[in-house]
């Protein structure tokens, strides 16, 4: 299981305006919440990080915040935020790869 303080470090990674993360995540217990979308990527005009989320595929609850604080306590999840669900959640794919090994890359632990 990732951890809260996990994801913090991964959402840390510096995008140096190119790089993006995506992240594939249920929340367990809400189906509507099944195969959501979490990440992060520069903007195209500023080259500033945006956090957002994807949770509907019709792109209806797309959310972007400019920090990851903003975007962590988002009450997005029927008046919860991720920070307050993340016991719940169950992490799919991180960047189209198994979660627990491309996390590694991420924080450091692949060296």
């Amino acid at each position: 299981m990732i951890t809260f303080n996990q994801i913090k470090q991964l959402f840390a990674f510096e995008t140096q305006g190119k790089y993006c993360v995506e992240i594939l995540f249920s929340v367990n217990g809400i189906t509507r919440f099944d195969s959501c979308w979490m990440g992060k990527m520069p903007d195209k005009v500023t080259a500033q990080d945006v956090y957002w989320f994807g949770l509907t595929a019709d792109g209806k609850n797309a959310f972007d915040y400019p920090t990851f604080e903003e975007f962590s306590n988002a009450k997005v999840f029927d008046g919860k935020s991720l920070f307050e669900v993340w016991d719940t959640v169950t992490v799919e794919e991180i960047d189209g790869c198994e979660p627990m090994e491309r996390l590694g890359d991420y924080i450091g632990e692949n060296k």
